[in-house]
């Protein structure tokens, strides 16, 4: 089958590819309908390796996809074909002791689409398992379905900070992990988002998501923008989307007495933190890897009109122009939020 392959660093290209996959019985076999790329999909594009794992040899790229079920194995009955269904990406070992412990995100044998050495899924059809795959409800289309994988992050960046109703919160960052998590964080209770970015095109779009105030922070100190907010007692909740070193050295500082930080951003190198500033409120930090246990409650969220993705999806690709897609995401316009590639 036609797949869009990393050949090694800076090396993409359309290829046939002989890809034989067994449908299980607990599996389903999925025409794929829309992929999202990822940052670690560019990453990988332009460094070849995120950390530890390395292209080594040539891998398919995409993991935020959404599809149509054409074929489900025997002991299948929750789907059927013709379904629509957002897939999420890590399949754990049901048997390691973190998926025991209700982790399974965290489990170091997970199998996640386009990590090194697995292949991902910009390619005409996959075979996945059922229980990692999620009906869609009519009202959302695949393109939206294939956004619960970024807007899982922000469920349950959302969930780890214990929000309480009329919670204000601060999102640094306004990516397409900085929205959706304000989104959430909406979603889940607060009565509003103050959010910090250096790119206006996206923090104008954002304002239009909701109650989020927005700080360019090339013109105005964020943190007098929270104090003024807040009247001066800070927020209940930062959540750290950038991975900037330079925006978490004065974290702790937007924070209310008693308030919550979550680390979702991954800076690329060892960032310092004001422990001293944190202890002196009684901050509590909490950091999140991936998503556990958060496809079906983001995607009732979509269903329900609560929780609105379309206007995130920036620019769209047809798959024979995967190559193209990836080169303007790799250099994206201002305003763009996230590029996607539909399938034929």
């Amino acid at each position: 089958m036609k797949a869009l392959v990393l050949q090694k660093k800076g090396e993409i290209s359309l290829q046939d590819l002989d890809i034989q996959e067994e449908l299980g019985p607990r599996d389903v076999r999925i025409a794929v309908g829309a992929v999202g790329i990822c940052g670690s999909d560019i990453h990988y594009y332009q460094h070849g390796k995120i950390g530890p794992f390395v292209v080594r040899e040539p891998m398919i790229l995409g993991h935020e996809a959404a599809g149509r079920v054409l074929e489900t194995g025997a002991d299948v009955t929750h789907l059927k074909p013709g379904d629509w269904v957002a897939m999420e990406p890590g399949i754990p070992d049901p048997f390691s002791r973190e998926s025991r412990a209700g982790m399974y995100n965290l489990d170091p044998s997970v199998r996640f689409w386009a990590t090194p050495p697995i292949h991902g899924v910009l390619r005409p059809e996959v075979v996945h398992p059922a229980d990692f795959s999620f009906k869609l409800p009519d009202s959302v289309s695949l393109q939206e379905g294939a956004l619960v994988e970024p807007l899982a992050i922000g469920m349950h960046a959302a969930g780890k900070a214990e929000i309480q109703p009329g919670d204000t919160a601060v999102v640094i960052g306004a990516g397409t992990i900085g929205i959706v998590t304000a989104l959430a964080a909406l979603a889940g209770g607060c009565s509003r988002v103050v959010m910090t970015d250096l790119l206006q095109p996206k923090l104008d779009l954002a304002s239009k998501l909701g109650p989020i105030s927005t700080v360019n922070i090339k013109d105005q100190d964020p943190l007098e923008a929270v104090r003024e907010i807040t009247g001066g007692w800070g927020a209940d909740i930062v959540f750290e989307a950038s991975g900037s070193r330079k925006a978490m050295e004065g974290i702790f500082d937007f924070l209310r007495p008693g308030g919550r930080c979550v680390f979702i951003g991954m800076p690329t190198e060892a960032a310092a933190l004001d422990i001293v500033a944190a202890q002196a409120k009684e901050v509590s930090m909490k950091t999140i890897f991936r998503y556990a246990h958060v496809y079906p409650r983001a995607i009732a969220l979509m269903g329900s009109g609560r929780l609105d993705v379309k206007p995130l999806i920036s620019r769209v690709f047809p798959f024979e122009k995967s190559v193209e897609a990836f080169e303007y995401a790799a250099n994206p316009d201002p305003d763009t939020v996230k590029v996607q590639i539909v399938m034929g």
